[in-house]
């Protein structure tokens, strides 16, 4: 259920875990939120007492309930609360059927005034409980014409424009960009550990017919080994279309832990250096790339790709990046791929660049923010795959040639739904409270996993049901066939 809907701080509501606030602490105080919170203080709390707030609940459900009347056309949705059960949609035998709980009236007002936004703290707060996650997602995503012209107040609609200029203009500037690394990837190493695979593969696996295909988890049950494969599988898809040989020197913007430059050394006989902002990623890519005795081919820089050396300039044959440039913004897309141009070599080089993609009618430069924007990945921002074309040719003055354009979606929700089981099945209280001591509370280490299991049922329903897209994208020096033809 992504949108573009932004959350107003207008109203307080109770019981925000730490959880949560750990997260958005870095954008409590931009100019943004003085802005929209004095914006929405006007608008709705100047005058208002406790009863007020009552009246405002209650006309919050109230037309709520009775836009939902309208909307839900797909799949039979039922809603209970304190003053009643209400059933919407038509229920057939197999059907999308969901059931929704209301624990406290404030869920009301967050749909309001956030739209799906709210509906995620909701959840993760457990204001609601929901039978089938993904489920209410698809209803969401199935209806969503009727529920986004119906459920977007106007105090939505300004927050939402004005959280998108913000991250439009300022969202991935060079200070910026490391406070979202920090907020984004500076967490706790034994958090990813728990639901990626050996390869600490943050991005989409590629399933083949060896696991089953896309569905294999659902249809023949997911199977030891499944995710470590299809991440292998994906690695090794990347860097031949990087068309890499022994001895070449591949330039990676966005680390990770390690894995892709770890598997080029191994497999390839490559030398790699690699960018990341995150110290944490940094620490553990280098003893992972210890352990496996490439400390001669590796080098990880802490370092913002806007920062290569000069000596960097024509000394490499191949560029690769997994899923990094969704951090870039629209504002830098050109010179990314400026700089890209400047580190590859002349002749025989290739760039191959993987991101999740909206698809070209929903790609906006200004992007609001999001649950992915606010709890997860703080102001990132998803290209198009022709928003990215466009770049490499204005970047690279016309140097670069597409060689290849592939759409890995199909292959992320599996990807998505392993992570989930794996988190479930491995994350414990005592594992994460050694490095976030807060969520020694019970309440807050809830919360805390709610808001995984919603990024992973959240992602998961966008990219089935075309939402989201990720593309790779292959470019290669003018003139510079990969085969000869004559």
């Amino acid at each position: 259920m992504p949108s573009t809907t932004a959350n107003s701080p207008c109203v307080q509501f109770p019981s925000t875990s730490k959880a949560l606030q750990s997260s958005s602490l870095l954008s409590a105080f931009s100019p943004r939120s003085w802005v929209t919170s004095f914006g929405m203080l006007i608008s709705f709390t100047s005058q208002l007492d406790r009863s007020s707030f009552n009246v405002s609940f209650a006309l919050a459900r109230n037309s709520i309930l009775s836009v939902l009347d309208d909307a839900i056309t797909v799949g039979h949705l039922t809603i209970s609360d304190s003053e009643g059960t209400h059933y919407y949609g038509k229920f057939q035998k197999g059907c999308n059927d969901v059931q929704l709980q209301v624990v406290s009236d404030d869920f009301w007002m967050r749909i309001l005034l956030s739209g799906d936004l709210g509906f995620s703290e909701a959840y993760m707060i457990g204001d609601i409980h929901v039978s089938n996650l993904k489920g209410a997602m698809d209803i969401w995503l199935d209806n969503q014409s009727g529920m986004e012209m119906t459920l977007s107040s106007t105090v939505a609609r300004v927050s939402s424009a004005m959280s998108a200029l913000y991250n439009s203009f300022l969202g991935q500037t060079r200070s910026q960009a490391r406070l979202n690394a920090i907020a984004s990837y500076d967490q706790s190493n034994e958090l990813f550990k728990a639901f990626l695979s050996k390869e600490m593969m943050y991005s989409c696996a590629l399933w083949s017919q060896e696991e089953g295909g896309v569905r294999g988890d659902l249809e023949l049950g997911p199977m030891p080994g499944d995710l470590e494969a299809a991440q292998r599988r994906k690695l090794h898809h990347v860097l031949r279309a990087a068309r890499v040989k022994p001895g070449d020197r591949i330039l990676e913007f966005g680390s990770g832990w390690g894995g892709l430059a770890i598997e080029a050394a191994r497999s390839f006989g490559c030398e790699v250096d690699t960018l990341t902002l995150s110290i944490e990623q940094k620490n553990l890519a280098e003893e992972r790339i210890k352990e496996a005795g490439f400390e001669g081919r590796i080098r990880v820089h802490l370092m913002d790709y806007r920062e290569i050396p000069a000596e960097w300039e024509k000394a490499f044959d191949a560029f690769i990046s997994i899923e990094m440039i969704e951090h870039v913004g629209p504002k830098y897309y050109s010179t990314y791929f400026k700089l890209v141009d400047f580190a590859l070599k002349s002749r025989n080089a290739t760039a191959v660049v993987t991101s999740s993609t909206f698809p070209e009618s929903r790609f906006s430069t200004y992007q609001a923010e999001d649950f992915m924007r606010k709890y997860m990945w703080p102001n990132s921002s998803l290209p198009s795959a022709t928003a990215l074309i466009t770049a490499s040719q204005a970047g690279s003055q016309g140097r670069f040639t597409l060689q290849g354009v592939e759409n890995h979606a199909a292959h992320y929700p599996r990807t998505l739904r392993e992570w989930g089981r794996r988190l479930e099945n491995n994350l414990s209280q005592e594992m994460i409270a050694k490095d976030y001591p807060s969520l020694k509370s019970d309440a807050d280490f809830e919360v805390f996993k709610r808001k995984w299991q919603y990024l992973f049922a959240y992602a998961g329903a966008g990219f089935a049901k075309g939402y989201i897209t990720c593309h790779m994208l292959t470019f290669i020096r003018e003139n510079d066939w990969p085969e000869r033809c004559d």
